[in-house]
């Protein structure tokens, strides 16, 4: 690539509605990236939770390169063999009998909530479409999810947003027994808040959220793009509580970096998108599926799992011990390795700062609102990179407390 092509170029060229960082990289192998400068970064954003083996996993690069000289694109009027063997091994590994693919989570989503609905209308009537989500929650960037998320920065200016959503707040089961009704249609939850704080919901409430479908015949739906895929130490985050939903998400980790999604769900209930009722031009194409089946290979393994568990310990121990030193995060929290540092209280706001800072030291880190630091790195990250990256964190706090 042209050396003349820089950050620069970004704000003369593209759209903006993004505000990337101020470098541009070029190289990725496991958890380091390299800029056009040749400057290194360990990466503990993992692509905002997508490079669940890192960058360039020889694994990954063989499935890719051995599927793009055989078959790139057939369309959705006929069927291929690496999407039916990712959709066969997806149904053995988790509560599901059919698939759905897309490209993105928002399209899972978009998917999700269609086919509720269409559940809903088919079996009860139109009467039955409430969708009820959670507040600060996100669901994607259609006016569909976005509208179902609870998030107005994302949907205002957009409306009319798309009616019979109603919100409560997460992990309040009072509020959410008060709304729902025999129009609920669908529960909508992220297991574990991703965008809205890194925040797990317990097993008890999630619990209650399944008597409550049950009660009011409602589907449950689990958006998992951000907590699947063996981000939390299971496959997905719902194994954790035995809670099975009726309809799940997964994108992000399920491609390692290339664009796909699925959305899972029981026989009953996957009748209802009839042919023609819904479809995806890109949907189960080969080089994804092919990537993502290499993906769901490595990870759904006691190895890769039981590693998440054991470096989430090792995040844990770095960042409560820097919590205490510092006094700059309040509490840590998350599953596995989805990770949020909750910022004490005269320090709300600045975890921008953080990550600008964290930059600066070559580390790459996320956010998850104002007041929370993220991290969402490989699944299979060197212990010597996680040492490598809280010493550049260390050194990023200290700045910040001056």
């Amino acid at each position: 690539m042209s050396a003349e092509i820089g950050r620069s170029d970004f704000d003369r060229v593209m759209v903006p509605n993004y505000a990337p960082v101020n470098m541009v990289p070029v190289r990725g192998a496991g958890s380091r990236l390299w800029d056009q400068q040749g400057r290194e970064y360990v990466d503990l954003a993992g692509g905002i939770a997508v490079n669940a083996l890192g960058h360039a996993h020889p694994a990954l690069i063989e499935a890719l390169t051995e599927q793009a000289g055989r078959l790139w694109h057939v369309s959705n009027i006929m069927t291929n063999e690496p999407a039916l063997v990712l959709a066969d091994k997806l149904v053995k590994a988790t509560f599901a009998d059919k698939v759905f693919f897309a490209n993105s989570g928002a399209e899972a989503n978009e998917a999700a909530f269609k086919l509720a609905r269409r559940w809903a209308h088919n079996l009860h009537g139109a009467q039955k479409h409430q969708i009820i989500a959670c507040s600060n929650s996100f669901h994607g960037r259609s006016l569909f999810t976005v509208s179902v998320g609870g998030q107005p920065k994302y949907s205002e200016g957009f409306g009319p947003a798309v009616g019979g959503i109603s919100h409560v707040p997460y992990q309040d089961i009072a509020a959410l027994e008060a709304v729902m009704s025999e129009h609920t249609c669908a529960v909508v939850l992220e297991p574990v808040q991703g965008e809205g704080g890194v925040i797990p919901a317990s097993d008890d409430y999630l619990r209650q959220v399944r008597a409550l479908c049950d009660k009011h015949n409602a589907l449950l739906v689990f958006d998992e793009v951000q907590s699947g895929m063996g981000r939390t130490g299971k496959l997905f985050a719902y194994m954790h509580s035995g809670v099975q939903p009726d309809i799940l998400t997964s994108a992000k980790s399920l491609g390692g970096g290339f664009p796909v999604s699925a959305m899972l769900t029981t026989a009953a209930v996957a009748e209802h998108l009839a042919v023609g009722t819904h479809g995806s031009t890109y949907g189960g194409n080969p080089l994804a599926c092919a990537v993502a089946g290499r993906v769901l290979d490595i990870v759904n393994t006691p190895e890769v799992l039981d590693g998440v568990v054991q470096r989430n310990a090792l995040l844990v121990n770095e960042l409560e011990a820097m919590a205490s030193e510092f006094g700059v995060f309040s509490s840590i929290r998350g599953r596995g390795l989805l990770l949020g540092a909750v910022m004490a209280e005269q320090w709300r706001g600045k975890a921008k700062d953080i990550q600008v800072l964290a930059q600066e030291e070559g580390l790459l880190v996320l956010q998850a609102g104002p007041d929370v630091m993220r991290l969402a790195p490989s699944l299979i990250i060197d212990e010597a990179d996680i040492a490598e990256g809280m010493l550049r964190l260390r050194n990023a706090l200290q700045r910040l407390v001056g």
